[in-house]
């Protein structure tokens, strides 16, 4: 396939690709927080600071997962890449997890903030409510399915990596192109 291919291609709509990143950089950013934070010395300001910008970014997070499914089910998909029947299967299967675990990881934060009775300021402007009663019983076991969902989301992560890379080095099929940001078509 020649360097001129992608230009033909179908991309995805502006705001799905733009929402795509945004959404990554928002994940990215909140998981480098979360796994700095648990290591920092209990009760100390920066702790503090980065548990409440992890809850905010986590919220906006979950607002954004909800605001791409929205987009997606409203837009129309480009046509796919050729290819074997099972790798199309197996993509869509893995998007459709990706959406769920980008729905579940910061709502299994925002009940692990509820059972635990911690405040939910949203970055200092108002203050999101429980959603459920304290309940300390449920608070490790909230903990470890936060976390298990971070590492599946994660995993995911990287195998839709390592398939764009497949797509962008070994097949040459202009698949990346087809979701970065810039231009209009």
């Amino acid at each position: 396939m020649d360097h001129d291919t992608p230009r033909v291609l179908p991309r995805w709509p502006v705001a799905v690709r733009w929402l795509h990143w945004l959404g990554l950089l928002l994940v990215v950013a909140t998981a480098a927080i979360g796994l700095l934070m648990v290591d920092m010395e209990r009760g100390s300001d920066v702790r503090r600071l980065c548990y409440g910008l992890h809850k905010s970014l986590g919220v906006t997070a979950l607002a954004l997962a909800l605001l791409r499914i929205a987009v997606r089910a409203a837009t129309r998909a480009p046509a796919p890449l050729a290819g074997p029947a099972w790798q199309l299967r197996a993509a869509h299967a893995t998007h459709l997890l990706m959406y769920a675990l980008l729905l579940a990881l910061p709502l299994s934060g925002w009940l692990l903030n509820s059972v635990a009775g911690q405040p939910l300021p949203w970055f200092g402007l108002f203050q999101l409510p429980a959603l459920t009663a304290r309940n300390p019983d449920l608070r490790q076991v909230l903990d470890a399915a936060h976390v298990w969902l971070f590492w599946s989301l994660t995993a995911l992560v990287a195998l839709h990596l390592a398939a764009v890379l497949h797509h962008q080095l070994l097949r040459r099929d202009g698949l990346l192109w087809r979701m970065l940001p810039g231009g209009r078509g």
